[in-house]
């Protein structure tokens, strides 16, 4: 049995892969490939690994789990997404740390499932936008914004050390990382990725990302042209969706938000280089899948 688990991040998903991976579930249950709704799961899924705390669950226990959320006794992989696996919103920086429960919370979920072949997923965001919009995101709850960053260095943030973390702790797991950034031109791989679906399986909700943020004659005119104009590969197919993009986007949709007390146009430059000088080491790591357009 093969799991793939979803681990976020916050602020980069808004459960649109769950609605994408629902939208093709028939298709995938024919393939063995079970989604199971998040009711089913997601609190399941927490509670036995808060309950083991790492220790490996026995193979009935494992198999108990397994019983409750899935129907189907021939799916051969299960797909999880909770961008809660790792921790709440207002833990994002708990210790000073961006998600320093990466470094056991993803083992934790790993040894829920001994025996069994387990890969991690986790979308990744520039930090300049990330923090205004986990801040956000946490104050479904309260506080302010500098006790949420209490003893966080900004300028030191880096995805490659919660990555890090996650395979120090589960070597024998792959991990496949993207940019929330790069999201509408590679969400059919990303899916496919997660999935496991081969390039022959046909599978809906390939615009699902792109749609919102682009004008509805931008998204008719790509149809029309995708259509007549068939692409040879992966990467024709980008090419087609970002030059529509570049012409038809809705400038509200892609603009990020950045009024942030304090922040100044240089700080927020300086955090953008380093987050691209950080993908480029994500890229060169091994174990890591890195899907970019």
């Amino acid at each position: 049995m093969q799991v793939a688990i979803h681990l976020g991040a916050h602020c980069t998903d808004e459960e649109r892969l769950l609605k994408t991976l629902l939208q093709n579930k028939g298709v995938l249950s024919e393939r063995g490939v079970s989604v199971p709704g998040p009711g089913r799961y997601r609190m399941t899924v927490i509670r036995a690994a808060q309950k083991l705390r790492g220790q490996e669950a026995s193979d009935e226990s494992r198999d108990m789990l397994v019983d409750a959320i899935v129907d189907d006794d021939s799916a051969r992989r299960i797909v999880l997404t909770h961008e809660d696996f790792i921790c709440v919103p207002g833990r994002i920086f708990e210790n000073g740390m961006l998600y320093d429960k990466a470094g056991y919370k993803p083992m934790w979920l790993r040894n829920i499932f001994p025996g069994f072949k387990v890969e991690f997923f986790l979308a990744i965001r520039n930090p300049a936008t990330f923090i205004p919009a986990a801040f956000r995101h946490k104050q479904q709850n309260n506080g302010d914004f500098l006790s949420f960053l209490e003893d966080v260095n900004i300028e030191q943030i880096r995805w490659s050390d919660v990555i890090l973390a996650i395979q120090e702790s589960n070597p024998d797991c792959p991990l496949t990382v993207w940019c929330n950034e790069d999201t509408p031109l590679i969400w059919p791989e990303v899916i496919r990725e997660i999935t496991g679906a081969d390039t022959d399986t046909k599978l809906m909700g390939g615009f699902n990302i792109i749609a919102p943020i682009m004008r509805p004659e931008g998204m008719r005119r790509m149809r029309e042209y995708l259509a007549s104009h068939p692409p040879k590969n992966e990467t024709q197919r980008r090419n087609v969706l970002s030059a529509f993009l570049d012409k038809y986007a809705i400038e509200d949709a892609v603009e990020e938000d950045l009024d942030v007390p304090g922040w100044t146009n240089e700080l927020v430059a300086r955090m953008t280089n380093d987050y691209e000088e950080d993908l480029k080491e994500i890229a060169e790591l091994p174990g890591v899948k890195f899907i970019s357009p």
